[in-house]
């Protein structure tokens, strides 16, 4: 018999009235368990997102332990994500469980991806523990996911109705919208839109030595050229059956930026624009077909526009425009063998092309097959995960003097183990370990670039070992209710790592096979809420140690060198306090000394730099909306500093925004 007790609400003075019903139910006898995660990730959950005030997803990563954000300056400037020192391209990004495919130069701009409807965001190394996914989600050496929010409804509406305006220095302005419906009991609609524009000036101060330490030039000076303007809109649409879920989205993106381009020889910006266009339809579902058998889908199409011009005099003038397409298909299959053996099989084909208006492009087309075999078993106190991954590229392209076409083929297979045992049921505590091989083809720019891509490099092959230790725990202490903290140890071992230097302008790469990298590392996360008094708070700290070193050749003078822009000490920290309706934010990230090539020498030296975020907020109901003003100081300590050499970054900042619920 189960009793049920349903509380009215009372109004002001009035008797609180108890209702029971009692309920018969039939006998049910539960025989599973949860399956545990082999290797936690590191996850930043919607009210950590909240409390951020972060606008882009790039913002919010650099919160991550192992996590470095390669940032062009500016708001609309490039940032991409390199993990554990292995490079952009080793990073999968998984948007609501699919992966943002760039094949032109395999790098996701993270600062394109708006935080306005996300939900989480969850880093993996390695790979997730799941083998109810993608093949293509085995590829990656590590894994950012970013799933969106899905609606939720109040039992009396129907919609839901979110305003927002933000605005601030360099110009900024930006409003966006996001509206949920609820068209049935098993059907749901949202979309949201936002607009950004700023005119990206702000004064910076670089400084540069000679070798024997002799000041060359200390400059304060103002950064232009670097506005942007972009538009995004998406819809999503969910819905359930009897015996599953699936889901579909449209996403388009369109922007126009200013690159202002390195400073050097005394010249302080160029005169450099970028025009973007990005569409996808994307959808998945998975079913439950009996009480051992799953399917899933996932199929995308996209589609990129980028058209690059240069118009200063003082160099060789370029208007280029430049194309992507793609289409991607995925079916899994899972079966339970037993409660407690499960095994999978997923087929994914790629089709990716490219192509531009510039003098003697390739054209190059390729078609990416993925087959994964792999398994989940638990032993008592321990759970284990295999997986087997088949790579097959098949890149064909246009010859520049002839119409044949050259073929390109390559095919690697690379295994994966996970393994986590719980020493005491009693507490969420987990020691883990994991060894990996991943294999990444180079891009389309690095093969194939006209005047710059070279198609001698040779492939990368990365090989991964992690060790480490995770536990956390709900506390009956008022000061402290959850805690939770982990600690990693690594190494990554990539052979004919694949490295891109700037060449004078970000948008062009100059391409090299570095040889081999060897990464030792640690990694160290903590997090704790509870509360003191009437105060609410929220901590959370991460702490990096990467001893990332070139290990091609000993008789070269950068041998046993830091690789360039990998920081030996990083950290993280972020205290989030609240009190009633008052919410604070105070973020830290620092990161160490760093060099700017391959040789560690006086002249590619990058000072260590930190940055302090702050922000306070006010939450005030009025009816049924809720306002919420916003005030957010960034680079509060106005530090100068510079993430790409001769790319100075932004001083103290302002952005205030005031937000309405409905």
């Amino acid at each position: 018999m189960l009793t049920v007790s349903l509380k009215g609400n009372a109004a002001d003075g009035a008797v609180e009235r108890l209702d029971t019903m009692d309920l018969r139910l039939s006998e049910v006898v539960v025989t599973d368990r949860t399956r545990y995660q082999v290797v936690e990730p590191q996850r930043l959950s919607p009210e950590t997102l909240q409390r951020l005030n972060s606008s882009s997803v790039a913002d919010a990563v650099r919160h991550l332990g192992g996590v470095q954000i390669k940032d062009y300056g500016g708001v609309g400037g490039i940032k991409c994500v390199n993990i554990r020192g292995m490079g952009s391209q080793h990073v999968g990004v998984v948007y609501d469980g699919l992966t943002i495919d760039n094949a032109q130069n395999g790098q996701v701009d993270l600062g394109r991806l708006s935080l306005d409807n996300v939900d989480r965001i969850e880093l993996y190394n390695g790979n997730r523990s799941s083998i109810f996914q993608t093949a293509r989600d085995f590829s990656s050496g590590g894994t950012i996911y970013i799933t969106t929010r899905r609606p939720k409804f109040s039992p009396d509406k129907d919609y839901n109705l979110r305003l927002r305006l933000r605005g601030g220095s360099f110009g900024l302005v930006s409003p966006d919208i996001v509206a949920d419906y609820r068209l049935s009991t098993r059907l749901t609609l949202s979309a949201s839109a936002g607009y950004t524009y700023a005119n990206g000036k702000y004064k910076f101060r670089i400084s540069r030595h000679a070798p024997d330490g002799s000041l060359l030039y200390d400059t304060t000076a103002t950064r232009t050229g670097g506005h942007v303007s972009a538009v995004r809109a998406d819809i999503n649409l969910y819905g359930s059956t009897d015996r599953g879920t699936y889901s579909a989205k449209l996403y388009y993106y369109d922007s126009s930026r200013g690159i202002p381009g390195a400073i050097v020889n005394n010249v302080f910006g160029t005169r450099e624009r970028q025009w973007d266009k990005s569409a996808m339809a994307q959808s998945s579902g998975q079913w439950t077909l009996n009480s051992r058998y799953m399917i899933r889908y996932s199929a995308k199409w996209a589609w990129d526009y980028t058209h690059f011009v240069r118009d200063d005099p003082r160099m060789t003038p370029i208007d280029n425009s430049y194309y992507q397409r793609q289409c991607y298909g995925s079916v899994t299959h899972l079966y339970r063998i037993t409660r407690r053996w499960d095994v999978s099989l997923a087929t994914d084909l790629g089709w990716n092309t490219m192509s531009s208006d510039m003098p003697r492009f390739a054209r190059p087309r390729r078609i990416t097959s993925l087959d994964a075999l792999s398994t989940a078993l638990t032993v008592g106190a321990v759970d284990m995960q295999a997986s087997l991954l088949l790579n097959y590229i098949h890149d064909n392209y246009m010859g520049y003097t002839t119409l044949a076409r050259a073929n390109h083929d390559i095919t690697r297979l690379t295994p994966s183990v996970f393994v986590a045992w719980r020493p005491i049921s009693a507490i969420d505590w987990r020691v883990s370990a994991f060894g990996k091989r991943s294999f990444r083809m180079p891009t389309f720019n690095e093969l194939y670039f006209t005047d710059v891509g070279n198609r001698a490099l040779r492939p990368e092959m990365a090989t991964q070992l992690n060790v480490g230790s995770d536990i956390s725990a709900r506390l009956e202490c008022p000061a402290v209710h959850d805690a939770s903290c982990s600690i990693s140890g690594y190494y990554n071992r990539i052979d004919d790592k694949i490295v891109a230097y700037p060449a004078g302008q970000q948008f062009r790469w100059t391409m090299m096979n570095l040889g081999k990298v060897d990464v030792w590392g640690a990694e160290l996360t903590a997090q704790a809420s509870g509360a003191a008094g009437s105060v609410d708070y929220t901590m959370r700290a991460t702490y990096t140690y990467e001893y990332a070193v070139d290990m091609t050749n000993p008789a070269t003078s950068y041998y046993r060198n830091q690789i360039p822009y990998i920081p030996r000490h990083s950290f993280s920290v972020a205290l989030m306090p609240s009190w009633r309706k008052w919410e604070l934010n105070l973020a830290g990230v620092y990161t160490g000394v760093r060099w700017s090539s391959r040789e560690n020498s006086d002249d590619n030296y990058l000072a260590p730099w930190l940055v302090v975020d702050a922000s306070l907020s006010r939450v005030i109901n009025i009816g049924n909306m809720e306002w919420k003003a916003c005030l957010q100081v960034n680079n509060l300590t106005d530090r100068h500093y510079q993430v790409i050499r001769n790319y100075p970054m932004p001083g103290r900042s302002y952005i205030a925004s005031l937000t309405l619920k409905i």
